[in-house]
Parts: C-alpha cells; structure tokens; sequence
C-alpha cells in the first residue's frame, strides 16, 4: 500500500514537473526596473487648418512659391517707402554734359535708361499696381463666382437654369477684346477702374466650378444630417457645403490672380491699361520697347522678370494649396 501512493506521487511529480524558483516581490520590482520604460504615446488633435499647413510644408515649390510671392509684396509695400524717389522724375540735377546722374550704387543696379531713370525703381514702385491689380481682381472675381455657383448649385431648378444662362453669356463674350474697350473706354487709366473691369469679366470659368461641386456635394449624408436638425439652407451652403469645395476654388482664385496680373501688363503694354504717369511693370515694358531695339536688354529684362517670378509663385502656390485643402489627400 505503502509503495503504491510512492508511486502515484512520483508519477504526479513528473506530470507536474519540477517546480521552478519562488520569485520574490524584491526581485519582480528589480526585473521591472531593468526593463526600459514604456512612453505613454500622447495623440495630437489636429483641426482641419493645422492639417492643411501641415501638407502645404511638404509640397517644395509651393513654400518656394509662398516665400517668393510675400517677397514680392514686402518690396511692393516697403520698398517705395524706404527709397523715397518717384520712378519718373531724377532727383538731382542733370550733369552739364547731359550725362545720367548718379545717386547711389542701388540707383544703377539694374541699369538706367538714357534719362537716368533707374530699371530698379520701376521694378519696385511698379509692383504695387501689378500686384494689387491681381490680389484685389481675384478677391473680387472670388467672391462673385462662388456667391453665384453656390446660389445655382445648391437650389438648382429655375435659378439654376437662370445664373447659368447668364454665365454661358459671360463666358460667350470674347474677353480680350471686351477688356480692350472697357479699359480704354471706362477705365481711363484709373487702378480701380481696371480691377473692377477684369473682376466683374473673370468670375464666370469660376462660378460654374463651383457648381459643379456643389452639385456633387448638396445630397452627401452630412448636408442631409443637417437638414435634419433644421439648419437653414444659407448655413448649409456656406458653411457645411463650401469647405469641402474649398480646395478647388482657392486654386482658381490663384489663376485668376496670376491672369489679371499679366493681363494688367498686356493692356498697358499696348497703352490701354494704366496711364503713364503712373508706373507698373506693364508701363516699363511699354517704355522698353524704343529702348530694346537698340540693344539696351535691361530696360525690359528686370521687369519682365519680376513678372514671371511672381507669376510662378502664385501658380506654385496654388498647386500646393490645392493639396493641402484637399480633406482626401494623404500626408
């Protein structure tokens, strides 16, 4: 009997196995010590303008393109300010011999014409009306465009069919030409009058833009979970409906400025823009063309530089918005 329960303890002994140490809590807290210590991963919240920003830093030519353009509007903005001169009149007197004079190293950066008039200045006094001709003509036509594309999309039926029969009429109207007259007609080489001139015939390409993603968007479950808690239908289309569709008009409203800002150029250059007593970079290159035929290069180089540059920047930057703004987008 004796050696029956020895051998039933020896056989629960081997189906056990032999027991292992006894662990201690001195020694369990000595292991946990040893062992690298777990970060607490925090999760960052980020709203929809913190993620765009976050996108646009990724896209090179688009900050390339940022930095280019608020490099153009800096020196629009300080530059006549901290060199005090008027880019038609010398200060100075002229030299007996009817030479140039010369006021500083700056003066003759770029070159002078053979009045003495500086390249420079007209670079940086006329990028005042240059870029102001294309921010507050994109505004303007931006505002309009969305206004009248949200309007037809969103209600559709009759105003639908009404706004749209009046776009197809705007955009049937041969534009270079209308811009022409207008401008020689009804601008009088006035600045506003020219913005108002290319606002009120550039919004059109726009507005049905935006109609179409408004069209898109106006069943989406979001617009109609809104109508279901009784949000007014103004709310809902400016407020539910636009920022989903912000990323294409923002891209539009770039190309708009980068056109009004070559065609300000284009209608001075053939003297129908803005008058020559004021100066933008279409006005130098209008003054340039006497000068280019007898080699002088630098007269119109410098400001049909400044031209493309800012022209570039403001189609890189648009690109890169169009990213950034776009919610499907990955980073």
């Amino acid at each position: 009997m004796a050696e029956s329960s020895r051998a039933v303890d020896a056989a629960d002994v081997a189906k056990v196995g032999t027991p292992g140490p006894v662990i201690t809590d001195l020694e369990e807290t000595a292991s946990a010590s040893a062992r690298p210590a777990d970060h607490e991963v925090s999760l960052e919240s980020l709203n929809q303008w913190q993620l765009a920003w976050r996108r646009f830093r990724k896209h090179r030519l688009a900050v390339i393109g940022a930095f280019a353009f608020l490099f153009m509007v800096t020196m629009a903005i300080v530059g006549p300010i901290l060199w005090p001169y008027s880019a038609t009149h010398i200060p100075g007197v002229t030299t007996p011999g009817g030479d140039p004079p010369t006021l500083s190293p700056i003066h003759n950066l770029f070159g002078t014409d053979f009045g003495g008039r500086s390249v420079l200045q007209f670079v940086v006094v006329g990028s005042r009306i240059s870029i102001a001709v294309g921010v507050f003509t994109a505004i303007i036509a931006t505002t309009i465009g969305v206004t009248v594309g949200a309007v037809a999309g969103y209600f559709g039926g009759w105003i639908d069919g009404l706004l749209m029969r009046f776009v197809d009429l705007i955009l049937a109207i041969p534009f270079l030409f209308v811009v022409l007259v207008a401008a020689r007609f009804f601008g009088g080489g006035d600045v506003v009058s020219l913005i108002l001139i290319f606002g009120l015939l550039s919004w059109a390409g726009l507005a049905r833009l935006v109609r179409a993603m408004f069209l898109s968007l106006r069943e989406a479950e979001f617009v109609q979970a809104a109508r279901a808690v009784g949000v007014g239908d103004v709310r809902i289309a400016f407020r539910h409906i636009l920022p989903n569709a912000l990323g294409p008009v923002v891209v539009s409203a770039t190309l708009i400025m980068a056109s009004a800002i070559v065609l300000e150029a284009f209608v001075s250059f053939l003297n129908f823009g803005i008058r020559a007593t004021d100066v933008s970079w279409g006005n130098a290159l209008s003054n340039s063309k006497g000068y280019l035929l007898q080699g002088n290069w630098w007269w119109p180089f410098f400001p049909g530089m400044a031209l493309a540059i800012t022209v570039i920047a403001v189609n890189f930057m648009g690109d890169g918005l169009r990213d950034a703004l776009d919610p499907r987008s990955k980073e």
